[in-house]
Order: C-alpha cells, then structure tokens, then sequence
C-alpha cells in the first residue's frame, strides 16, 4: 500500500494528490458525498481544509479517504 504524501484542495469537489512513489493525479470525491457522513464536505470552505491523514487524506471532522480508494479512482491531471 502506497501512501499520499501531498493533497491540494481543487474545484469541482476534487483534490490533487501525490503518492510516496511518485504517482500523482486528481481524485474525485464528488461520487462520496451523497451519504450523510461526507456531506459536510459541500461546504467548499471545510472542503478547503484537505490534509494528509495517515496513509490517505482526512478533513477536521473525521471524513477520510485510504490510499487504496484514492489509487482506485486517480484521474491523470489535466495540464
């Protein structure tokens, strides 16, 4: 299992993110936000607040993603 060594808030409900390896794309959380637990993240302001968190990324109220749903789902990064 890889881990996320760096995550940037984008628009649209997506975040940048860079694995230990070197691999680095866009992660969509936008499909996770339809059950209560992650609806909290709709507010672009607390959606802003991305951090690493253990292996993955995680928000102050305890919505996290592992790095083997954010390797699962990465997007290539549009340049």
């Amino acid at each position: 299992m890889d881990k996320v060594v760096s995550v940037k808030a984008l628009t649209d409900k997506k975040v940048a993110v860079v694995f230990a390896d070197g691999k680095s794309g866009v992660f969509d959380v936008a499909p996770y936000i339809k059950t209560e637990f992650f609806e909290r993240l709709n507010d672009a302001a607390y959606f802003n607040q991305v951090r690493l968190f253990f292996s993955g990324i995680g928000w102050p109220e305890g919505q996290d993603f592992g790095p083997d749903t954010i390797a699962a789902e990465l997007q290539p990064m549009r340049e």
